[in-house]
């Protein structure tokens, strides 16, 4: 056993570090396309970077469902916990970069981008409770809701962006055609090492008992949510903080609808119905932290500074405290095994039937 957990360990290890160094570069090289395009900042922050750096989300989830047997426990609770470390993420770049000095900078806009958030969050974990098993084809109709309300979401945001976008943009040093060629690249390089990822973590659940809900919660979301953490710094860095904000709100509206590109993976049942009391917990905490930076972009002129750091920190607390929770309700591998026999993890697909 122990040279099984130490093989899984260096695997989960080398994998987790192509998917940093690869979903920072897919940052970097989606920046470079939109500034070679003409597109501004906010489009760039909402769909392009938050794409890209949520490709590591993608790539992992898509995997998990289709490990021998299929872990849908994982990549749910990677969506989940991958959107709650992202606003842990947004209140500490915020606080290390100057608390409502960073919040000023953020358009007002944004406030569309984050109600997109919270609402298709919100939609998943009520789906998730309903067990909802109706389905078209091999796809959930729930998970057809969700990228429904993610393109209408998203185009409600783009009608109602800034009218003008005056950032300066510096040149990014590449052609067109070298970004699209390295976007390719470590986009692919993404892909791969999810599997991997995936492989390694649903190994280190079983030699160890530790649930798959709860690595996915903890563990591999801290993994794949390097990237729009690293994007978030860049952007701080340069003075973009609507990029990086908005790259991280994308992120949490588009880890949703990952739901929808995985659950064709999933042979039994919908994926949305694979959900255990600690998904639950890290939904909640997530929609939670999006309301609350909602308040604080809405109401960024008119909070004093130290209130402004106060909410920040207390953001950051409840990360922690809730991944306590999730860690303390997670359970163990054996209670994911008598999930997925139970009949809400493996409804049957009945409108084929």
């Amino acid at each position: 056993m122990g040279g099984d957990l130490a093989v899984a360990i260096l695997v989960f290890l080398a994998s987790a570090g192509v998917v940093m160094f690869c979903g920072a570069k897919l940052a970097v090289y989606g920046d470079a396309l939109a500034t070679l395009t003409g597109w501004g900042r906010l489009f760039v922050g909402s769909l392009l970077v938050a794409l890209a750096t949520s490709l590591p989300e993608l790539s992992t989830n898509i995997s998990a469902v289709q490990l021998d047997p299929p872990n849908p426990e994982l990549a749910v609770g990677n969506v989940f916990g991958a959107n709650m470390l992202n606003m842990f993420t947004l209140a500490a770049v915020a606080l290390a970069f100057g608390g409502k000095r960073f919040l000023v900078e953020v358009a007002p806009e944004q406030g569309y981008l984050i109600v997109v958030a919270v609402v298709m969050t919100g939609m998943a974990i009520l789906f998730g409770a309903a067990q909802w098993g109706a389905n078209i084809g091999e796809i959930g109709i729930s998970s057809i809701i969700l990228i429904a309300l993610f393109v209408v979401g998203m185009w409600w945001v783009f009608k109602n962006r800034p009218s003008a976008d005056d950032e300066e943009e510096d040149d990014p040093g590449m052609t067109l055609q070298k970004a699209w060629l390295f976007f390719g690249l470590v986009s692919a390089g993404v892909v791969v090492s999810g599997f991997f990822l995936a492989w390694s973590t649903d190994e280190i659940a079983d030699i160890t008992g530790i649930a798959s809900s709860t690595l996915g919660i903890l563990l591999v979301s801290l993994v794949t949510t390097m990237p729009e953490a690293s994007s978030t710094i860049a952007a701080a860095k340069l003075g973009a903080m609507d990029l990086g904000v908005a790259g991280l709100f994308g992120s949490c509206a588009f880890n949703v609808t990952i739901l929808f590109y995985a659950d064709p993976f999933l042979r039994d049942g919908v994926l949305s119905n694979a959900t255990e009391p600690a998904h639950f917990v890290a939904g909640g905490v997530a929609v939670g932290l999006m309301l609350a930076g909602l308040v604080l972009v809405l109401a960024r002129n008119r909070i004093k500074s130290s209130i402004a750091a106060l909410v920040l920190a207390l953001m950051a607390t409840t990360y922690i405290a809730g991944a306590v929770v999730v860690a303390t309700v997670g359970g163990t591998d054996d209670d994911d095994e008598s999930s997925r026999s139970s009949p809400g993890i493996t409804t049957a697909r009945t409108l084929d039937e």
